[in-house]
C-alpha cells in the first residue's frame, strides 16, 4: 500500500513513517521545508514537497496514494483555534480528493476535547456548538468528509505521546520546573492524564489505516490516567527541585496558558481500540520513560 502522510518529519509522523515501512508500506511524506525533505528523504520515504497551507500540493500527495494518514498540525498556541481551524481545511482538501473511492483516510483529533473528569471510552463525543473545543474541528471536518462517502476514522491523541525526542508538554514542564526551582501540581494533582509512547502510536495508525474502518474512533491510549502529581514528582526528582502544590490562582502565576492542561483531568480507555486492531501498547509508560530518555537532557 502507498500511502501519503502528512506531518511526515514530525515527533510522531517520523514514526508512523518508520511503522509503515517496516511492515512492506510504501510511503510518500509531504514536506515544506528542505530540512523536512531530507529528513523525510533519509528515512526511505519519497517525499512529495508542499505545505498544509496548499490545498493543492495535498490533493496531489493524495492522488498518488491508495491511503492517507493526516498528522500534521501547527501547535502555535498562541493562535489555537485558527490553526485549529485551518485543520479543518485541511481535511476538507484531503476528503475532496478522496471521495468515490475506498481509500481510507485516517485523522488526527485530542483526548482533551471530549467530557472531563470521568473515563471515556471511543463512543464518547465532544461538545458542539458555543461550548465545542477549538480542536474538534478536525472531528467534526472527519464527519463532514465521511457523509460524503469518505472511508474515514479519527486517532485520537492523548495529551502525552512520549518518546524520545518529544518536545511537547512533558519538555515544557521539565523547563517551568528547571527556571522556577520547583515541580508544581494543582491541589492534591490527582487529575489523570492519559499517556502513549510515540512507537505504540505509530503502530495503531498502521493498524488503523490497514483496518481501514469506516467512521470508527480510535484511542491511542497506553495508560488510562497518570496523576499529574506523579508526573510532578518524577520531574522534581530528575531536577532535584522541591514539589510543590499550589492553589488553581497560584497555578496560573506559574504555568500562564498551560494552566489549563496541568489541571486537566481526561482519564481515556482503549478497550475497544485494542479488540478491533489487535492493538496492545508495548512500550514503557510514561513515568518510566521520563526517566530512562533524554528529558533532562534539554530544555524546551
Amino acid at each position: 500500500m502507498r500511502v501519503f502522510v502528512t506531518g511526515a518529519s514530525g515527533f510522531i509522523g517520523s514514526a508512523i513513517v518508520q511503522e509503515l515501512l517496516n511492515n512492506n508500506h510504501q510511503v510518500i511524506g509531504l514536506a515544506r521545508s528542505d530540512a523536512s525533505a531530507a529528513a523525510v528523504a533519509a528515512a526511505g520515504a519519497e517525499v512529495h514537497r508542499g505545505s498544509i497551507d496548499d490545498a493543492s500540493s495535498l490533493r496531489a500527495g493524495v492522488a498518488k496514494a491508495d491511503a492517507v494518514i493526516h498528522t500534521a498540525f501547527n501547535h502555535d498556541f498562541s493562535k489555537f483555534k485558527e490553526n485549529c481551524e485551518n485543520d479543518r481545511r485541511v481535511i476538507d482538501a484531503l476528503g475532496s480528493a478522496l471521495v468515490g473511492s475506498a481509500r481510507p483516510l485516517v485523522v488526527t483529533s485530542g483526548i482533551a476535547i471530549l467530557p472531563k473528569g470521568k473515563l471515556v471510552s471511543e463512543d464518547a463525543m465532544p461538545a458542539t456548538g458555543p461550548a465545542a473545543h477549538p480542536r474538534a474541528a478536525s472531528e467534526e471536518a472527519a464527519r463532514a468528509v465521511g457523509a460524503q462517502g469518505v472511508n474515514v476514522s479519527i486517532v485520537r491523541l492523548p495529551p502525552s505521546v512520549h518518546g524520545a525526542g518529544d518536545h511537547a508538554f512533558i519538555p515544557l514542564l521539565i523547563d517551568l520546573a528547571r527556571r522556577n526551582g520547583v515541580s508544581v501540581h494543582v491541589g492534591d494533582g490527582a487529575n489523570r492524564w492519559p499517556a502513549v509512547h510515540r512507537l505504540d502510536t505509530a503502530r495503531l495508525y498502521r493498524l488503523a489505516v490497514e483496518k481501514a474502518a469506516n467512521g470508527v474512533c480510535y484511542h491511542a491510549v497506553g495508560e488510562e490516567g497518570v496523576p499529574f502529581r506523579d508526573i510532578a514528582v518524577v520531574i522534581g526528582q530528575g531536577l532535584n527541585v522541591p514539589l510543590v502544590s499550589k492553589t488553581p490562582e497560584e497555578a496560573a502565576a506559574y504555568f500562564g496558558w498551560f494552566e489549563h492542561f496541568a489541571v486537566m483531568d481526561v482519564p481515556a480507555s482503549s478497550v475497544k481500540t485494542s479488540a478491533a486492531l489487535g492493538w496492545q501498547p508495548k512500550e514503557a509508560g510514561l513515568i518510566a520513560d521520563i526517566q530512562q530518555a533524554d528529558y533532562f537532557k534539554k530544555a524546551v
